[in-house]
């Protein structure tokens, strides 16, 4: 039985880049230098996914600036919007605009046709929400450009976002929709979270069905520094109103959970025919590498859990450790590296492993031996990875709160 698997978030940028970032940004490298830096960082994540064996990849948001802000990079910003606090008491903030037309600066499949053209492997690619952009536009207001005329101009960018990129050949799009959970604990009624979602939907509601098929939405508690903006917010609050997005995929952050019969009981009560749910199965915030049994075994538990509350195999996917997009991780290119450093890029390379986490659960399903799948994972010693958080600004809601992030992960398909 094959494990269907798509990575979910960034991978860690090499030390190289992240000096060479900090160098460019101090005008001690040219945009040559640091355009050859990226290109080798890009070429070399794809290579080592490639190993992982995973059918499909990504580029790693290798060359993204953020994968939150990377529309607006280089536009015109203020710096005092959106304060989003986490739970060790440490916030980010999020630039706002200063007028309009809103218009994107960069669109997401420039990265998708870079990547494309360094593996035969399908790729998918990440976008960021409408929602979450529209927390850009200041309370205040702008004199000349209504906040109507932005999410109008918002949508047609969200749209063209997506659309390119699904013309552009991409496997399917990932929407990143870090802030559902967050919105949550700003407004424990959930109409801020039903507005971020009938703002979604308008973006969602101009695609086909067959189109819906190829994007999914991605969503977790946010993670920076080891911790998390709305971990404390269950799925039980969530799912409910997530799974009303017109979306084919939803990739949850599952491996972190401290309670994940929860979260199954709360998957099985609100899904809605025609989609499928992915569960990150590594905890890209905790400074101990999972072991590919433990992986394997976490993927049958929750197989066997899953079929017993009515699942459809085609329905309930896994991958490897998604759901903590920045998982303690701080941005490297501003000098505030990751806490664990034995899961960054410096130590060993982690992904070959997720190639014989697979292998290990295939060969318990079909009765393999264990003397047999023991000879075949004691083949080499891998570990995990989590991504750096190239995003210096967080997203949130003015009462503070909205931080995305993502994982390096995979999934797994019931």
């Amino acid at each position: 039985m094959n494990i269907p698997t798509e990575q979910v978030g960034s991978i860690p940028r090499p030390v190289e880049l992240i000096l060479g970032m900090k160098a460019h940004a101090a005008g001690e490298l040219d945009d040559k230098g640091l355009n050859q830096l990226f290109d080798a960082a890009l070429s070399e994540t794809i290579r080592l996914l490639e190993l992982t064996g995973s059918p499909v990849i990504t580029d790693g948001e290798q060359t993204k600036p953020s994968f939150a802000t990377y529309p607006i990079a280089g536009m015109q910003l203020s710096p005092d919007g959106v304060i989003i606090p986490f739970a060790d008491g440490h916030t980010r903030q999020l630039p706002k605009i200063k007028g309009g037309p809103f218009r994107y600066q960069t669109y997401a499949d420039e990265y998708l046709n870079k990547a494309k053209k360094l593996t035969k492997l399908p790729v998918k690619q990440a976008v960021i929400s409408a929602s979450a952009l529209s927390l850009l536009y200041p309370g205040e207001g702008i004199e000349g450009y209504s906040q109507e005329q932005f999410i109008h101009h918002l949508l047609d960018e969200a749209e063209a976002d997506v659309r390119r990129c699904l013309n552009s050949g991409a496997y399917n799009v990932q929407i990143d929709f870090t802030e559902a959970r967050l919105s949550l604990k700003l407004d424990p009624s959930g109409g801020l979270l039903q507005s971020f979602i009938d703002l979604n939907n308008q973006v969602l509601d101009r695609f086909t069905e067959e189109e819906r098929k190829r994007i999914g939405v991605h969503s977790c508690p946010g993670g920076d520094h080891d911790s998390t903006h709305s971990a404390d917010v269950g799925y039980d609050s969530l799912l409910p109103l997530l799974f009303r997005l017109k979306a084919g995929n939803f990739y949850l952050e599952y491996a972190g959970e401290k309670d994940k019969q929860s979260v199954l009981r709360s998957i099985a009560a609100h899904i809605q025919p025609g989609q499928r749910v992915f569960l990150g199965v590594t905890d890209v915030l905790s400074p101990r590498v999972e072991t590919p049994e433990e992986i394997r075994d976490l993927i049958l538990r929750e197989t066997l859990a899953g079929e017993g509350r009515g699942f459809q195999r085609q329905r309930l996917r896994h991958q490897p450790g998604l759901g903590l997009d920045a998982a303690g991780i701080q941005p490297r290119p501003h000098g505030r590296g990751p806490r664990h450093p034995s899961r960054d890029r410096e130590g060993d390379r982690p992904w070959p492993r997720r190639r014989r986490s697979r292998a290990g659960a295939r060969g318990r399903r079909r009765g393999t031996p264990a003397a047999a799948r023991s000879r075949r994972r004691s083949s080499r010693r891998t570990g995990t990875a989590t991504r750096p958080w190239p995003f210096r600004r967080a997203s949130g809601r003015r009462s503070g709160a909205l931080r995305p992030r993502r994982s390096t992960t995979r999934a797994r398909a019931r």
